[in-house]
């Protein structure tokens, strides 16, 4: 084979679901290798909510925009098929940032190692982009105490499913909010949570008044939406907000609107937005932490698995309205 498939970037999505049209499916020559480069063979992406502002043309955000036909950016797991670094060999596989394509030509910058035996899926589910977030969310930011009370919005996501277990782990009572009753019953019954509210069906501020009578200590924000006023009105005194993503506003053209301050000063609140791209450097010691977790079997996990390149953009729009179950991943 002398070329492959690869999707960019055709236009800046419009608000609302995402259309096919948004992008442009091509076909690239295979590369030949310099001094220094090796070529992957992508066998697993990663689908995250966060691909959705790398679209947007917001010059001002953590990481630029995917450039107009540029490749659309995605993690992913490959190996690696052919080798003119010292440093990489045929037959490894690697994780990072690959982005939407079969193939991809590297210098190995921003790309690690996954160790032999290691499940893809499991690697993409928790050992990448989603255990990383959680564990820097949950420890560096909000940094938990044992018989405190934390919150978790998107708690059957990715991040959200992964923040709640550690929290659990380390004797915190744990309140998920998820968009179905199956998904309220994984939380509660498959992870551990003590409760969870369907914020779709549920009285939101009762249920919660129900499940934190003593008020709540951590707020984890994935989602925004019809949660977020409850929580913050049910905040303790000295409690922290971690506002890791707003998947409900993602795609509007008018963002909710935020809660008034005046609680934040009464109740000295600490409210702290995060994202991953300014800890990359700390990879290694948020995996130290990790890993015990996950060999001790507290960590558990579930994948929703699409076929194929193409089926990115279905994908993209599972995000938007929480269609998925687990962790999306696309297999090429």
């Amino acid at each position: 084979m002398t070329t492959y498939t690869a999707i960019n970037l055709k236009h800046r999505p419009a608000p609302g679901p995402i259309s096919a049209d948004t992008f442009e499916v091509v076909q690239k020559q295979l590369p030949s290798l310099e001094s220094g480069q090796f070529l992957v063979k992508q066998s697993h992406m990663s689908l995250d909510p966060a691909m959705i502002g790398w679209m947007s043309a917001d010059t001002k955000s953590y990481i630029p925009p995917v450039a107009i036909g540029d490749v659309m950016r995605s993690s992913g797991l490959g190996e690696i098929v052919a080798s003119e670094h010292p440093q990489f060999a045929v037959g490894e596989r690697v994780i990072g940032m690959m982005g939407w394509t079969e193939y991809a030509l590297t210098t190995g910058q921003g790309l690690s190692k996954v160790q032999p035996g290691l499940d893809a899926e499991m690697v993409l589910s928790v050992f990448a982009l989603p255990g990383l977030t959680a564990t820097q969310g949950l420890f560096n930011v909000a940094k938990p105490k044992a018989g405190e009370t934390i919150v978790v919005s998107g708690a059957a996501g990715s991040v959200g499913s992964i923040v709640g277990q550690l929290a659990k782990a380390d004797g915190l009572n744990v309140i998920g909010v998820a968009g179905n009753d199956e998904k309220c019953a994984w939380l509660v019954n498959e992870l551990g949570f003590d409760g969870a509210i369907n914020y779709k069906t549920d009285n939101i501020g009762a249920k919660l008044a129900q499940l934190a009578p003593n008020g709540v200590d951590i707020y984890f924000e994935n989602t925004g939406g019809a949660i977020q006023q409850p929580a913050f009105e049910a905040m303790n005194a000295h409690g922290r907000i971690v506002v890791c993503g707003m998947i409900s506003d993602y795609a509007t053209t008018s963002p909710s609107a935020g809660p008034n301050w005046i609680p934040i000063i009464k109740k000295r609140l600490q409210i702290q937005g995060f994202t991953m791209p300014d800890h990359f450097g700390e990879i290694p010691e948020l995996l130290v932490k990790l890993t015990p977790y996950v060999m001790q079997g507290k960590i558990k996990y579930r994948t929703h698995v699409l076929e194929g390149l193409e089926s990115s953009v279905e994908g993209l729009n599972m995000l938007l309205i929480g269609a998925n179950n687990g962790k999306l991943i696309v297999r090429l």
